[in-house]
This record gives C-alpha cells, structure tokens and sequence, in this order.
C-alpha cells in the first residue's frame, strides 16, 4: 500500500547494504514469476506483475506426484527473501538436521511485490503504481505458489514482521493450504499507538521533502530520508542495548 511503499523507500536507503547478502554457503536457484491481470484491492490493476524468488534444496513428491516438502519463507518490510540466506539465520536452520534442512525441504524466498527483485513502485511508475495491501500481496504469493510452482499445499509458511502479517492473513483467506503457519515478530492487530505514529512521522518526512514533488521525484529525497533514518534508528531501538553501549 502507499505507506508500505514510503516505508520500503525509506528503509531500503538506510539498510546497511550486507545486510541482505548471502553466506557462499548457500548457492540458491532464482527465477522470476509473472502474474497477469492483477486486480488489487484499491480497483487499480496492471498487466503484469513480477515476483522474483528464490529456493534450497528440492521438491519431494508423495505417491499422488504432489510435492509435500515445501516451506515459504516471507520477510519484512523493506527486506527481500536474501535476508534469510544471512549467516545467523541460514546457519541455524538449513543445515543437515536443523529444523529446516535442506536436504528435508524445499525452502522458497519470494520478494514481496514492492521489494527487492519484484515489481515496485521505483521501476518507473513511482507513486502512479498501484495501492495494495497485504491481502494484495498474499494473493499474489497464492498466485506464485499455484499458477507458478503448480503447489497444493505447503508445509510451513514461517513470516518475520510483515511476512508475520502475511501468515495471519493466510490462515484466514486459505486456512487450508498450509500445514503450518510460524508467525514471528508481530501481532494480529492493527498497527496503532507509537508504532501508527512514527511509521506516519517517516512518511511526512519523505513528503515534506521538495524533492519528493508528489512522489514524481527526479532524484532521491535525501533530506526526508535523513529524517526518516533519524526516526528509525529510534523506532528500531532496544533501551537495554544502548544503555549497555
């Protein structure tokens, strides 16, 4: 939606950029979905829309020639499926016995349309690019799964932040297609309180920006961005963490 896609500007400028890079030790297989006539909520549509993605390991068939090994990986606002190839999380989990082996599943890391390698607003189409909202986003994960995959079921859909949004909406539009839903590191409310407010104090910052020029920016809108990074550098504190710093 609008505010996913300011959010996504802001945080993508001020992520360190290592951070979404892959250990050598996890070579993926990557290639790129296309769904056409995508209708999103908001009314708006497009020819087409991109979604790139990435998988580990191999599909399992059971005796019907069903895959029944796979597990859907959804990351955060502002990041990609890379975030999960980082050391301190693919070294955890996708080694020979962790709880995700690759050599048990078939892991799949799709970028969210407005992310990384998929369909977003700063291909060209800036703010004329269509509204959507996560049901937008977890249609076009379906979309993914079963036109582009040819999947029936999953075995696991684990989300982080907005990929944890992602997984409550998936347990209310398709309760049936996973096994198993892992929502991590969000709550199935609407966004309110300070969270509402300083999502809404990067948004005006960016806007307030000349150089945003109403979203049809010829250049960065360094100066609300700065202010955005300002923002965030507090909103994604931890107290105890600075105090011991």
């Amino acid at each position: 939606m609008f505010t996913e896609a300011l959010l996504a500007l802001a945080l993508q400028a001020t992520a360190p950029a290592a951070a979404s890079a892959p250990s050598p030790q996890w070579q993926t297989a990557e290639a790129d979905f296309i769904a056409r006539d995508v209708h999103f909520r908001s009314g708006d549509s497009l020819a087409e829309v991109r979604l790139h993605y990435a998988t580990l390991g191999r599909p399992h068939r059971d005796r019907h020639g069903q895959i029944d090994n796979a597990v859907m990986l959804l990351h955060g606002t502002g990041g990609t499926g890379h975030q999960f190839l980082a050391p301190q999380f693919a070294n955890e989990l996708f080694g020979p016995g962790q709880p995700l082996d690759i050599q048990r599943y078939w892991i799949i890391m799709p970028d969210n349309i407005g992310h990384g390698r998929s369909s977003k607003p700063s291909d060209g189409m800036r703010m004329r690019f269509p509204r959507f909202d996560y049901d937008d986003m977890v249609a076009l994960q379906h979309r993914l799964l079963t036109e582009g995959l040819h999947l029936q079921h999953l075995r696991l859909i684990f989300g982080t932040s907005m990929g944890c949004m992602h997984a409550f909406v998936w347990g209310e539009t398709y309760p049936d297609f996973a096994r198993a839903l892992m929502p991590m590191a969000c709550e199935p409310i609407e966004i309110a309180g300070l969270n509402r407010m300083w999502r809404q104090m990067v948004i005006d910052g960016i806007e307030n920006d000349p150089a945003w020029n109403g979203g049809a920016y010829a250049s960065q809108p360094m100066q609300g961005l700065r202010t955005a990074a300002a923002v965030l550098v507090i909103a994604g504190s931890a107290p105890l963490n600075f105090q011991a710093q």
